[in-house]
């Protein structure tokens, strides 16, 4: 089984340990392997990215953990999702219910997508309060309230009664935010929080979240393809490639010494002040499908340094220093 990333030095420092996640999608086209054998662990208090391009399978490796994946077509044909020592995969669907939004919750790319039009903002977020709290009403209109005024949102007595449409994208978002937390979750899942905002706002999101974990002492999975933001906020970082991780370290390891090939032409893409170009270097080709996965190593049809191991045999994701796991038959 691949190594997880982590930096933890006990059992007792993991909140959320993945071993083996594997999601299938059966479609009339055939068959979608969209998480093909993913492990990972998040320590208590940290965050940790998962980066990649998009169609990576980041986004239903979230959802698996939540459970949220439809079925029909999606189905986890295997693994385990151990939380707190508990494998989510093995609860009932009332027990699941209870960890949704109470331990663990999740923050959407998308407010608009995330938020009924049809309801004040402050019904939305006391719906969570009321489902796994023993408050009343009242006491919970009082949460939301408080709730927003800490996610900064100004007048927040007046806009609880607001509906999203009458809100700017900033601060949907930050009414989205106030919604994963308000019932204080051990973890949070924060699928590229930041996406649809402008650069200014975008950073006000994520010092918000920093601030925010600080004061709750929660873990937080970052899902992302910037590599900016992970430098700014990530502890430890995993990197996705076409539905398996290719390489774990410590965000500081990672930026100093990308190891797989994949990872370095991230690096490579990245504007650097100071340094004139004509053009990015850019990777060739394109993720392949989850239905149509290539022999061997998947990123073996874009990698300049491809061999023939590369194209017949499936590298596993290996230690090669301290902390630092990479799946390459070169290394």
């Amino acid at each position: 089984m691949d190594q997880p990333v982590t930096n933890a030095n006990t059992e007792n420092d993991i909140l959320l340990s993945v071993r083996g996640l594997r999601t299938e999608f059966h479609l009339e086209e055939g068959v979608a392997r969209a998480v093909r054998g993913v492990s990972f662990d998040i320590p208590r208090g940290t965050t940790v990215g998962l980066v990649g391009e998009s169609g990576c399978g980041k986004s239903v490796t979230a959802y698996s953990i939540l459970r949220l994946i439809p079925q029909p077509p999606g189905r986890i044909v295997a693994g385990e999702i151990l939380f707190d020592g508990r494998d989510l995969l093995q609860l009932s669907n009332k027990e699941m219910e209870a960890v949704r939004g109470n331990g663990i919750s999740m923050v959407f790319q998308e407010p608009m997508s995330s938020l009924n039009p049809v309801f004040t903002v402050g019904n939305q977020i006391m719906e969570g309060v009321l489902r796994h709290r023993d408050v009343e009403k009242a006491e919970s209109r009082d949460i939301a309230i408080d709730m927003l005024r800490r996610v900064g949102i100004p007048s927040p007595e007046q806009r609880v009664d607001e509906y999203p449409h009458q809100l700017s994208g900033g601060m949907r978002q930050r009414v989205v935010i106030a919604m994963a937390l308000v019932c204080k979750p051990d973890l949070v899942i924060a699928d590229e929080p930041t996406t649809a905002l402008d650069v200014t706002i975008q950073a006000q999101i994520l010092d918000l979240l920093a601030e925010l974990q600080h004061d709750m002492g929660m873990s937080v999975l970052l899902i992302t393809h910037d590599l900016g933001v992970v430098a700014e906020v990530t502890k430890q970082v995993a990197v996705m490639y076409a539905g398996k991780i290719v390489e774990t370290a410590s965000t500081e390891e990672l930026f100093a010494n990308p190891l797989h090939p994949y990872t370095k032409g991230l690096f490579r893409s990245i504007p650097k002040l100071g340094v004139r170009r004509r053009r990015l270097d850019v990777i060739g080709g394109t993720v392949p499908s989850a239905m149509a996965q290539p022999p061997g190593c998947a990123f073996h049809p874009r990698c300049p340094v491809a061999t023939e191991v590369c194209r017949e045999h499936i590298p596993e994701l290996k230690p090669v220093c301290d902390g630092h796991c990479a799946a390459c038959h070169l290394l």
